[in-house]
């Protein structure tokens, strides 16, 4: 099942999760809302782990094709 979070590109991920980094940070903000901000932050990490693992193995695959003409389609992993 997929989730909004699954959905998000790497940068929107990370400008997320910036902003409730910062939000937490900040030290206004009540406990229950830190929780909740906390589950929401380590869902948007995940994501951005899986948007630069997909990359990664792009990169090797385009590095192992020195010839650039064979171009495989990847299937990327939408754990979450």
């Amino acid at each position: 099942m997929e989730t909004k979070e699954s959905k998000l590109s790497f940068e929107s991920a990370l400008t997320q999760l910036e902003t409730i980094v910062e939000t937490m940070e900040s030290g206004d903000v009540p406990l229950a809302d830190l929780l909740a901000k906390f589950e929401q932050g380590t869902k948007l990490l995940k994501v951005c782990e899986i948007r630069l693992k997909d990359a990664e193995l792009k990169i090797e695959e385009l590095k192992k094709q020195k010839d650039g003409v064979a171009f495989t389609k990847f299937e990327t992993t939408a754990e979450t």
